[in-house]
């Protein structure tokens, strides 16, 4: 592992936490003033883009500058369309029943459990998950062929994402669907196009990071991490275990692959 410059990188670690945590510390205080803890999954996406933007910064003169520009701007992009559409999702609502129920258990001070357990966790979560990011940055070398897949990887995994929010949205939209099971489109082919966007995106992103041995060493448990929350964490089993109960769903499951976009099976 000679050649990537850990004297650079090590330093980066502690900027891009000090990102994720003041992001999180904002958001806090936002959520404490509106009453509504939901809000922390608007920062989500914001968080990534912030320690995206100050890797940059901290690694002028290091990397090359193709490979900064390009790992910013795809982290950045995903990062504030995911927040923006969870924004737009959750205007007009309430609090979110899972913070609602968490929070209910809460043994003193809600806001205080609260800080503890989600905006804290999640801050510690965006500096893990963000390692490729970072990593990246600080690789020399134009991109390599296997970057341009991971780049290619990534715009996969992001029309999935919104192509998939956009057609969920206009279902719920419809009072001719009020009720019903969405199985159209993307979300005929698996039941979570959102989920397995995200999964393209953080493997494409590590596929950037890979041209030195070093870079992709230090960031594989990435990609590993996002994964085991999207298929095994808070993502496809805690969605689908609140669905479980939703007339058709279980017609629905048994015909649409879980996660992976397959063909899906006859009724």
């Amino acid at each position: 592992m000679t050649g990537f410059p850990w004297h650079a990188f090590a330093p980066n670690l502690a900027w891009a936490a000090a990102a994720a945590l003041a992001v999180m510390l904002v958001t806090f205080a936002v959520a404490v003033r509106v009453g509504l803890h939901r809000v922390v999954d608007v920062a989500w996406g914001i968080g990534f883009a912030a320690v995206a933007v100050v890797t940059f910064a901290a690694s002028a003169g290091h990397g090359d500058l193709t490979r900064r520009l390009l790992v910013t701007a795809l982290t950045a992009v995903w990062g504030l369309r995911l927040a923006v559409h969870i924004a737009r999702r959750g205007r007009g609502h309430g609090e979110d029943p899972r913070y609602e129920e968490m929070l209910a258990k809460a043994p003193g001070n809600r806001d205080a459990y609260a800080l503890r357990k989600v905006y804290l966790l999640q801050g510690a979560l965006v500096w893990l998950v963000s390692l490729p990011v970072q990593a990246a940055q600080y690789v020399s070398g134009p991109p390599s062929a296997l970057a341009w897949a991971g780049t290619a990887l990534w715009a996969v995994g992001l029309g999935f994402e919104a192509v998939g929010d956009a057609q969920l949205a206009r279902f719920k939209a419809d009072p001719a669907t009020k009720g019903q099971i969405m199985d159209r489109g993307l979300w005929a082919w698996t039941r979570h196009p959102n989920y397995f966007g995200d999964f393209c995106v953080w493997w494409g992103l590590f596929l950037l990071a890979c041209d030195a041995p070093a870079a992709a060493a230090v960031s594989v448990v990435s990609p590993l991490v996002m994964s085991l929350l999207l298929i095994r964490g808070s993502g496809k089993r805690l969605l689908e275990r609140h669905m479980a109960d939703r007339p058709g769903y279980a017609g629905y499951r048994a015909r649409t692959s879980g996660f992976f976009p397959l063909p899906p099976r006859r009724r």
